[in-house]
């Protein structure tokens, strides 16, 4: 395999994280985004990219609180996978994570051996404590709500574990 490189994504980058993200949609891995969310949701995202030029993995880093953030959308091309393009990617989002002042990443996620050896671990119910909790419970966020294991998005998060790392 020839070199990659991370980057923060450009608006210009949506229609092939949008076109990666579908695949993973139709089979239930991860939850679909209409293409203006990722528009709005652009600065969020690091992209990798190989040596042409051709987008070849995507996350994003969501802040859900002072000190909390999520992992979200990682996609990895099958042609790239097991060539450190996850871990970039992740290392990336980290260190976004740590410039923002975010001290946890929480991830919801089917990959649990990927994760873990970045350093997640799964988790229960009482991550949060109770005033921080009441704020959360208030977003329209669907993310925020997967991470608060609200019953309503339990259809939507069987299989997945979650998961936290403190940075």
């Amino acid at each position: 395999m020839s070199e990659f490189t991370v980057r923060h994504a450009r608006a210009a980058d949506v229609r092939s994280i949008h076109r990666m993200l579908e695949p993973y949609v139709q089979r239930r891995i991860l939850l679909g985004k209409d293409i203006v969310v990722l528009y709005e949701a652009v600065q969020q995202f690091v992209v990798a990219e190989d040596a042409s030029g051709r987008l070849i993995g995507c996350g994003a880093l969501h802040v859900m609180w002072e000190d909390l953030g999520e992992v979200r959308t990682l996609i990895v091309a099958d042609d790239w996978l097991h060539h450190g393009v996850g871990r970039a990617i992740v290392e990336a989002l980290e260190a976004d994570a740590r410039a923002l002042g975010l001290s946890r990443l929480f991830c919801l996620t089917f990959e649990v051996d990927f994760f873990t050896r970045r350093g997640f671990q799964p988790i229960g119910e009482h991550v949060v404590d109770p005033d921080v909790y009441a704020q959360l419970v208030r977003s329209p966020d669907q993310g925020i709500a997967e991470f608060l294991d609200l019953a309503h998005v339990k259809p939507n998060t069987l299989g997945n574990t979650r998961m936290l790392k403190t940075l």
